[in-house]
């Protein structure tokens, strides 16, 4: 995303020629929750020698109090001006950072240091995981009190053109904003469901891509806070419209070469690329609590509105878990469609990874690929061909998560129980609630 090889002469030379007046430091909590320090440029020379502190203990699932002190190591390759700050004589930068222990160790917590844990594991085996994400969003008004609505901010569909689709413009500085930050976009269009959009942009390497799907949501909400509405990322806003998803196009590359591809096998798949879905569909219903994270992420996963609940692969059928899309050569790719954009992307794709190598090493087979539509296909059907089903709420995906070595492994420790513990309250926050629907159901009647 950000200029390859920055050094710290480069950055201070950028902050003095582009009259940097603060820059924030930024990761990512377990729940995928952006945070920044930020910081007046005098302190730049103390932000790129690694001396700014943090207080482990005010971050959920960081440090306890005992143990709070921590460090920003930020990730120099990450810096960028952010265009919607941009004020004469002090603009504003961002570095993603890694969060260190005070021994100056990678802490275990942070998802940023497990992610490049799990890609080092995948190195000494020569591979590299890229990833392209689709990250869908809804654009809702605000109240008179500028509090967010679900009142979707147009009546669009799927590619419409203005002025049915009345995002164009907000859209379109979108895309301006993120080219300007280092982005490579590849489209830009109105989705299914009024209000509902998606921007894509290039693939790249599994890091790369968590940096650039949090720098994405960033972007997107500010740039729609400038236009007086609220872009939400929450994966199922409305009932009886279709959510928000965040497929992902991965594939695995060895000394530069695409090792999906195979021109001489069926389909032509090579091994690697069919273990690998073996090995996702063989991981998926545990990792499901990681790849949709929140309450809501389960009002998605149900039938009838194009979401992949069904555990099969297909070449073009897109009622199956994972597809592969038509391109082929440096193209070929799987797309794990289950994912949705409330994941924090670090964890995500450890986890994906760990699954995909599992898949890899242990010569996972994949069942024979489903070519019939799974929507309408029958209970009685769907046992018949062995097709299981993704978890139907958050308290069975993390039952599955507790019960799957790989990927409590591609988690670390710490990450496991600190998560585990969240999403136990929050299920119980869910659970004890009294809805606005068992009162329109149940007041009178009982």
């Amino acid at each position: 995303m950000a200029a390859n090889k920055m050094t710290k002469e480069k950055i201070a030379q950028l902050c003095e020629e582009n009259d940097v007046g603060f820059i924030r430091l930024q990761f990512c909590d377990i729940n995928g929750t952006i945070k920044n320090l930020s910081l007046p440029i005098s302190q730049l020379e103390k932000v790129l020698n690694n001396e700014i502190m943090l207080d482990g203990s005010s971050i959920k699932g960081f440090r306890s109090i005992e143990t709070s002190d921590m460090y920003f190591y930020p990730d120099l390759d990450t810096f960028v001006i952010l265009p919607w700050c941009e004020r004469e004589g002090e603009n504003v930068a961002r570095i993603i950072c890694d969060i260190h222990n005070a021994d100056g160790t990678p802490f275990e917590g942070c998802p940023r240091c497990n992610l490049k844990r799990m890609i080092e594991r995948a190195q000494k085996l020569g591979y590299k995981m890229n990833v392209g994400p689709e990250a869908e969003f809804f654009i809702f008004e605000l109240d008179e009190n500028n509090h967010a609505t679900t009142h979707p901010h147009d009546k669009g569909g799927y590619y419409d053109a203005a002025p049915t689709d009345m995002a164009e413009d907000i859209r379109r500085d979108i895309v301006g904003t993120l080219e300007a930050m280092g982005f490579e976009i590849e489209a830009s269009h109105h989705e299914v469901a009024d209000g509902q959009h998606e921007i894509d942009f290039k693939y790249a390497d599994a890091l790369t891509t968590a940096d650039n799907i949090i720098t994405f949501k960033y972007a997107v909400k500010s740039i729609a806070n400038e236009y007086g509405v609220h872009a939400t990322f929450m994966p199922k806003p409305i009932f009886g419209i279709n959510g928000s998803g965040m497929h992902c196009n991965l594939s695995l590359f060895k000394d530069g070469k695409n090792v999906f591809y195979a021109p001489d096998k069926d389909f032509q798949l090579s091994k690697e690329a069919l273990y690998s879905i073996g090995g996702v569909l063989k991981h998926v219903k545990s990792f499901t609590a990681i790849t949709n994270p929140i309450v809501n992420s389960y009002k998605r996963l149900v039938p009838g509105y194009e979401a992949p609940v069904y555990l099969a692969w297909s070449l073009a059928n897109r009622s199956a878990l994972i597809r592969v899309p038509a391109k082929r050569g440096v193209a070929t790719r799987i797309e794990l469609r289950s994912p949705d954009p409330s994941c924090n992307p670090y964890l995500a794709l450890a986890a994906i990874l760990g699954a995909i190598l599992d898949g890899v090493e242990n010569k996972i087979e994949p069942p024979s690929q489903v070519e019939e539509n799974i929507y309408e296909m029958t209970p009685r059907e769907l046992k018949e061909a062995n097709i299981d089903s993704l978890p139907g709420t958050l308290i069975e995906a993390c039952n599955l998560l507790e019960e799957d070595e790989v990927v409590k492994d591609a988690l670390g420790e710490h990450i496991l129980n600190e998560f585990l513990l969240a999403k136990h309250i929050e299920w119980d926050k869910y659970r004890t609630a009294v809805t606005k629907w068992e009162l329109e159901s149940y007041l009178n009647a009982y």
